[in-house]
């Protein structure tokens, strides 16, 4: 088992429509392949995790760093790990540009402000964390 945690800037403002788009698109795919995961996005910037076996989700980010609506593709992590992080969604997407302004202001606070938003961080144990926090907040 293995998980991939990227960073990318987005081409345009993110809202639900696009990140309805990239889960629609990938869900179905993601199913077959056994992939599960999750996509946090910003106004401006995306985080995701995957989770699957090494082929399926080397080929997974090979074609996301192609795909046109993100740019400056950041690697953040890619390893052999126990067990799944997120192993009931084939891809669940949060967007924390729709967080009430409390949330949000806790958020920035903790993790930093990037392009309006949340501020992404660069290890796997951070983004991990963050991913964290949102869903303690979300239960």
């Amino acid at each position: 088992m293995y998980r991939l945690v990227y960073k990318s800037r987005s081409n345009r403002t993110v809202d639900w429509e696009l990140i309805n788009e990239i889960i629609g698109s990938s869900e179905p795919h993601n199913k077959d392949d056994r992939i599960t995961g999750v996509l946090l996005a910003s106004e401006s910037h995306f985080l995701q995790v995957i989770e699957g076996e090494f082929e399926e989700i080397n080929n997974l980010f090979l074609r996301i760093a192609r795909d046109s609506r993100h740019e400056d593709v950041q690697l953040i992590s890619f390893g052999c790990v126990e067990s799944r992080l997120f192993g009931g969604w084939a891809m669940h997407g949060i967007g924390i540009f729709d967080f009430n302004a409390e949330l949000s202001g806790t958020l920035v606070e903790k993790w930093g402000e990037e392009g309006g938003g949340v501020r992404f961080p660069l290890q796997e144990w951070q983004a991990l964390a963050l991913i964290n926090d949102i869903r303690a907040w979300q239960s």
